[in-house]
């Protein structure tokens, strides 16, 4: 018998991809999701074989609904803008901390593992590198406050419920799907659609900046292989490559793969810009069996191709 799976943020980016793979094995996929930042087309190719529901994962009866009978919540749904979480913190904090409670109490009353979406910004800007998980963790938005409190959420119920599943600090996710226009957008998105464009190649800062880039296929692996593991006590792991890139090499690098002469422009940096950030992915290896597979170079390639179909769509 097929196992069944709730995912909630199922039509976003890295949501929708998991619910591809889920489909690949053979599962029954339910997705929660109410749309302001996902997208239906994103499910286009599946939209047949799930259970597509548009609603909030506030609402605690839906919730409760959805996660009766799965054997697993892939918990995605989230504000995952930054600059919002600053703006609009209680209305960010309802989504982000009381969502995923109500998220992981569905998962508790049903019975159902959780594999949690978190973010390396629980980590703040602190300079040490790598990043490890037993690291302080001081985030400096109110975003990676939520998605800490999410973390402390499930490490409880597991203590208080025996509740098993993974927290996944997901360091700079980028591939196909991934909206260049949305506020969380990845800087690997932006450049590629600027340099299939022909429009400069914006960077604020000297270009020194780096950054943890991590392939989408690679972080629905690891979701899976959190899923799937033997062991599931509710620990936070890296979910990155463990290497590090500046953003001018990343940006030739989009040029060379777009055959794009865009001009590189520099800005001044911008407040709160974290300078440097790189995992420590040992811990993730070790736990549950995850590396990332996916090189820049495939990476960009595969990235560069949707986008370039994107736009040869758009009318």
């Amino acid at each position: 018998m097929s196992k069944t799976y709730l995912v909630t943020g199922g039509a976003g980016f890295i949501g929708s991809h998991i619910v591809d793979a889920l489909v690949d094995k053979g599962c029954k996929v339910r997705v929660l999701d109410d749309l302001s930042m996902g997208s239906l087309s994103n499910l286009e190719q599946v939209q047949d074989r799930i259970e597509f529901v548009q609603g909030s994962i506030l609402d605690e009866g839906l919730v409760n609904k959805l996660a009766t009978g799965c054997e697993g919540v892939f918990h995605l749904a989230a504000v995952t803008s930054v600059p919002q979480s600053v703006e609009q913190p209680i209305f960010v904090h309802k989504v982000n901390a009381l969502g995923t409670l109500t998220v992981i109490e569905a998962a508790r009353k049903a019975g159902a593992r959780v594999v949690f979406s978190s973010s390396a910004a629980v980590y703040g800007d602190d300079p040490a590198l790598p990043k490890h998980e037993d690291m302080p963790t001081f985030p400096i938005s109110p975003y990676g406050v939520q998605k800490l409190m999410g973390e402390h959420y499930l490490r409880n119920f597991h203590s208080l419920f025996g509740l098993q599943g993974y927290c996944l600090r997901y360091f700079n996710v980028y591939g196909p799907r991934q909206n260049p226009s949305s506020h969380y957008s990845g800087v690997i998105t932006i450049f590629c659609n600027r340099a299939l464009a022909g429009e400069p190649i914006r960077i604020f800062g000297d270009g020194n900046h780096t950054r943890d880039f991590v392939f989408v296929s690679d972080v629905v692996q690891a979701n899976l292989l959190a899923m799937e593991a033997e062991r599931a006590d509710a620990r936070p792991l890296n979910v990155g490559t463990g290497k590090s890139v500046n953003l001018t090499t990343l940006a030739d690098l989009i040029r060379q793969a777009a055959e794009s002469n865009s001009p590189i422009e520099y800005a001044d940096p911008r407040p709160g810009d974290i300078v440097h950030s790189r995992c420590d992915p040992s811990r993730a290896q070790e736990s549950i069996g995850f590396a990332a597979q996916v090189s820049m170079e495939q990476g960009l390639e595969q990235t560069i191709a949707f986008f370039r179909e994107q736009q040869k769509r758009s009318p």
